[in-house]
């Protein structure tokens, strides 16, 4: 893998602002009656930051790790404070920038029960793992953000949920599953170090990539610890259980950054990690995987039809959703794998829309059931029509976000394994179902009186949140190829390493993003 140099490390400050920014907000007590806005200005810092990075980023080389730097961590163990990003990393850090400041704004006046401050600071030092986890080029950096980032994550929960007694046991399961696949991952972690080809940095992705010294059995080993892990992150079925009622009981913006952001480290690791690192055992577990990933797409599809809270709902629907992406990525297809990966951005961005959207609507009526609501649609009509938006990108209508990525998955996918992709297609419908029925349920029909004194969102939610969103969401779906054309290097370069997964000789995912 070839390294493109930073000229300064910009990377290392993106992480190192928002860190300081959550270290300053738990240190200084003067600091707390600002929390708001001056988190709110680090989230746009990073934000700004961003933009420089990806200007400076050469997309003909977008398959490559630029912005690249390497320093010694702990010579003993051979791991390094190594960051750069390719196209892929540059994406996801993209939309963790952007969708940072918008939580932020989409929780402004939410109720912290006396404690803005602690929870923009946890917001902030999330938003720092993030950085950190999307640009690490060292397995153990990797690993060692991977599991630190629980800490932000499980007191965004715990204390800050709908009800505290719920949502601190919901912070526990999270917890208990991560730290589960994480220690299983920390195994293969430990493994990996005894297979590297190299005397000094063995962590270095660039010298582990198809370099491993390992047997059959050991690659195999590795992989799987690194897949459990990361599968529970996904999240996939059976290790799925923790979502919904995390989601159902976290605040609207944690929900947005957990589901968004942080869940994409298990499929963004998964094209990161394991198809370069072990190209034969992605090969043999791939159709395992496939089969995985679509019970994945129907489990979240009938799970969430079956949901009368809203916020399950919408969690279970991303079951369904990171079914497809990690179809995408193990099925064997270049276009299905490139559509994976706009399909990662393509969710974040609807998925961001339907809890934040749907936050403001149950916050304002004080109940997240579906049936304590009724033709919403006259009292609160801008929540109504950009839920409804968001939902229609969640679910692939053309013109919007989801259409494109999820074309391009099912394309490939049938290139490959057309009952697979035929098994895939019927769950369209399914996802037509689980948006439409709850939308019908909530905002036409007759008016609940008990909820006609609802309030619409304001200029804030107007301006700040919802906007940008759908503007996003009408980008990418309008206008992919940008997007596609930064992430098609990405895989090609994967590709050549892992090209025993490969069964499709030439597919082209231009011609898939036009």
């Amino acid at each position: 893998m070839q390294l493109i140099a930073a000229p300064f490390p910009l990377l290392s400050l993106l992480v190192a602002v928002p860190a300081l920014g959550a270290l300053a907000l738990g240190l200084f007590r003067p600091l707390k009656a600002v929390a708001k806005p001056l988190g709110l200005g680090i989230s746009l810092l990073v934000l700004a930051g961003t933009i420089w990075a990806a200007c400076l980023f050469d997309y003909a080389q977008a398959g490559s790790y630029q912005l690249a730097e390497t320093h010694r961590w702990i010579g003993a163990i051979g791991a390094s404070w190594a960051l750069g990003i390719n196209g892929l990393g540059l994406a996801m850090i993209g939309l963790s920038a952007i969708l940072v400041p918008i939580t932020l704004l989409a929780g402004w006046d939410e109720d912290r029960r006396g404690e803005v401050s602690g929870f923009v600071a946890l917001t902030l030092a999330a938003e720092a793992f993030m950085v950190l986890i999307f640009a690490a080029r060292d397995v153990f950096l990797f690993y060692v953000a991977f599991e630190a980032m629980l800490v932000p994550m499980y007191f965004l929960i715990g204390r800050f949920g709908w009800d505290r007694v719920a949502a601190k046991a919901a912070a526990l399961k999270f917890l208990l599953y991560s730290l589960a696949g994480g220690l299983v991952m920390l195994a293969g972690v430990i493994a990996l170090y005894t297979v590297a080809p190299s005397d000094h940095d063995q962590y270095l992705i660039e010298n582990l990539a198809g370099k491993l010294q390992a047997s059959p059995g050991m690659e195999m080993f590795i992989f799987v610890t690194f897949f459990i892990a990361f599968a529970v992150k996904a999240p996939m079925v059976p290790v799925h259980t923790w979502l919904a009622d995390t989601a159902a009981q976290a605040r609207p913006g944690t929900s947005t950054l957990l589901v968004g952001v942080l869940d994409k480290i298990g499929t963004f690791g998964m094209i990161s990690l394991c198809l370069p690192l072990f190209p034969s055992a992605s090969a043999h577990a791939a159709p395992v995987i496939v089969v995985l990933a679509i019970i994945s797409i129907w489990w979240g599809a009938l799970a969430a039809l079956a949901q009368k809270d809203l916020m399950r709902l919408i969690s279970f629907t991303s079951v369904s959703h990171f079914g497809i992406m990690v179809m995408g990525i193990f099925i064997g297809s270049q276009m299905a794998l490139t559509g994976a990966m706009v399909y990662m951005v393509a969710h974040g961005l609807s998925i961001a829309g339907l809890f934040l959207i749907g936050g403001f609507l149950t916050e304002r009526a004080g109940t997240r059931a579906i049936d304590d609501f009724g033709g919403m649609r006259r009292v609160v009509p801008v929540l109504a029509g950009t839920f409804l938006v968001a939902g229609l990108a969640a679910i692939a209508l053309p013109g919007l976000s989801g259409f494109v990525p999820e074309l391009m998955v099912l394309v490939g996918t049938f290139g490959v394994s057309p009952w697979a992709a035929g098994i895939a297609v019927v769950a369209v419908i399914a996802a037509a179902l689980y948006i439409l029925l709850p939308y019908q349920k909530i905002f036409t029909g007759p008016t609940n009186p008990a909820r006609q004194s609802v309030s619409d969102v304001g200029w804030r939610e107007k301006l700040g949140v919802i906007t940008p969103l759908i503007v996003l969401m009408l980008i990418v779906g309008l206008f992919p190829r940008p997007l596609v054309d930064t992430l098609e290097p990405v895989t090609h370069t994967t590709m050549q390493v892992a090209g025993g997964i490969v069964s499709e000789p030439d597919a082209s995912t231009t011609e898939g993003g036009k």
